[in-house]
């Protein structure tokens, strides 16, 4: 086999370790046997909640091992292919073989670092906002060019994208936005770009200098039926105020956006829908996923210690530079990953940050490194 190939083939075999580490491939065959009886239970149906979950649960080991024995046997096919072309001197073979060894590291890849969204919310849906921090009139269009990144990124991945609420700038952008993301390991991506996010072009809004604006960005996951957060309505104050809509005859005149405030943390959420009674139980779920977030950074210390460092969006706080003039370079400050491709990355093109964020979280070592050990 050739040297690039044969490289290529460690690689999805080193990958192809870590899968099975995280996956416990050892014990996989007897956890499923247990699954399948709890399934032929008869009573299970009697708690849905519980049944649900354990369905979900066994699909999920399911699909696991099943992508460990498909890269397996594709590792294995591709491998007999390059032989049978060696001894043969088909160079087609060789070469089709080699291309599909390439495809096939890729997507061992992606499902390395899929197996590392093991945490306990990782696989929720998650709320996403974005606030202007430091500069004003160019922070605030920092801002909406954050937003549109993001809806970029999670409608790429086939997530859903709901706007919860925005207020827009007194000049130009928004001054902050909340939105919900639905779809598989949503929060267990996302939780990689909380933090402080800094600007640095040429004014676009006739100065002619160069500025430097900064927004923040929150991610924290939806709070589902499988996980219980207590709220003393006591603790808590709801406010009722007018939601404007789309304008003209649609607008909306009534006072049906809510906000609820939760004293001892001081956090506010809010929700601008057209129904009331929708806009509680929205706000309710916001409120009830940041009090769960805070419980998970309670039991992380790392995470705690990183959101407390995070402070105010402006110098010296942020996790990564997106530099438009006077060179294009996006860097992320964590990892040190970093491109060129700005105009791709303000696209939605964050993957390769959020991998090597997402690798450095959970073994605290750069991504090779990690798979070293």
């Amino acid at each position: 086999m050739r040297a690039e190939a044969e490289n290529t083939a460690l690689r999805i075999e080193k990958s192809l370790e870590l899968l099975g580490q995280r996956l416990n491939w050892d014990t996989a065959e007897h956890r499923l046997e247990e699954f399948n009886a709890r399934v032929e239970d008869p009573d299970l149906w009697n708690d849905p909640a519980a049944a649900q979950k354990l369905m979900r649960e066994r699909q999920m080991l399911v699909d696991q091992m099943e992508t460990y024995r498909s890269i397996a046997q594709d590792l294995s096919d591709q491998k007999d292919l390059i032989e049978m072309g060696e001894a043969e001197g088909d160079e087609e073979i060789i070469s089709e073989a080699e291309a599909a060894l390439k495809a096939l590291a890729e997507t061992a890849a992606k499902k390395e670092l899929e197996a590392l969204l093991d945490g306990e919310a990782d696989g929720n849906d998650t709320f996403l906002e974005i606030n202007a921090g430091a500069g004003g009139t160019e922070a605030c269009d920092w801002a909406q060019m954050l937003q549109r990144m993001y809806v970029r990124w999670a409608e790429s991945k086939g997530y859903e994208v709901e706007l919860q609420s925005e207020e827009p700038g007194s000049e130009a952008g928004i001054k902050s936005c909340a939105y919900k993301i639905s779809g598989p390991n949503a929060y267990g991506w996302l939780k990689t770009e909380s933090g402080v996010h800094r600007l640095v072009r040429i004014s676009p809004f006739g100065k002619g200098t160069r500025e430097t604006s900064f927004a923040s960005v929150w991610v924290y996951p939806v709070v589902d039926d499988n996980i219980e957060v207590e709220v003393n309505p006591a603790d808590i104050r709801i406010d009722t105020f007018r939601s404007s809509g789309a304008g003209g005859q649609h607008v909306n005149t009534t006072d049906s956006a809510v906000r609820i405030t939760h004293h001892p943390t001081g956090i506010v959420v809010t929700s601008s829908e057209k129904s009331q009674h929708q806009n509680r139980d929205i706000a309710m779920k916001a409120l009830k996923s940041r009090l769960y977030q805070m419980e998970l950074e309670r039991r992380h210390a790392e995470i705690n210690a990183q959101h407390e460092q995070k402070g105010d969006a402006g110098w010296g706080n942020q996790i990564r530079s997106y530099v438009l003039q006077p060179y294009q370079m996006v860097k992320d400050l964590r990892t040190n990953v970093e491109t060129s491709d700005t105009s791709g990355v303000l696209d939605g093109e964050l993957d390769p940050f959020m991998a090597a964020t997402l690798a450095l979280k959970v073994s605290g070592k750069a991504r090779a490194d990690a798979r070293e050990d």
